[in-house]
C-alpha cells in the first residue's frame, strides 16, 4: 500500500532563559498536538502504532536538539525527528537569548487510494 500524508500540524515553543533547544522543540510539539484530537489511524481501521510521524524542528542551533527526547513526546507511531535551521534566538540584555522553535508535524499511513 502507498504511504499517504494525511495530516500536518504546526507549533511554536520557547526556552525563555536557559537556551534549551530541546525543551523549546518539545514545547513546540506539545503546542501542535494539544490543540487537537484526531483519531486518524482509527478512521482507516489501523492501529496507532502504524502512524508514520515526521517532525521537522526549526531552531537556530539544530545540533543542540536531542531528537530522542523530542520523539518521546509522541505516545505511539513511528517517529522521525529532523532538526533544521530556523526558529529564532531573541537577544536579551540580561542573559542568554530566548530560544524559539517551530515544528511541522506530518502524519502518514499506508493506505490504498480510493477510486
Amino acid at each position: 500500500m502507498p504511504v499517504k500524508r494525511l495530516l500536518t500540524e504546526f507549533g511554536m515553543g520557547s526556552s525563555l532563559r536557559r537556551e534549551d533547544y530541546t525543551e523549546a522543540a518539545i514545547r513546540a510539539c506539545k503546542d501542535a498536538l494539544w490543540h487537537n484530537s484526531i483519531n486518524l489511524a482509527e478512521l482507516f481501521g489501523q492501529d496507532k502504532a502504524n502512524m508514520i510521524i515526521t517532525v521537522e524542528v526549526g531552531v537556530a542551533k539544530p545540533d543542540k536538539v536531542d531528537i530522542t527526547k523530542v520523539a518521546a513526546v509522541f505516545p505511539y507511531g513511528q517517529v522521525t525527528v529532523t532538526p533544521t535551521m530556523g526558529g529564532l534566538n531573541a537577544p536579551r540584555p540580561d542573559g542568554p537569548p530566548t530560544v524559539m522553535a517551530n515544528v511541522a508535524i506530518s502524519v502518514a499511513l499506508n493506505v490504498e487510494a480510493q477510486s
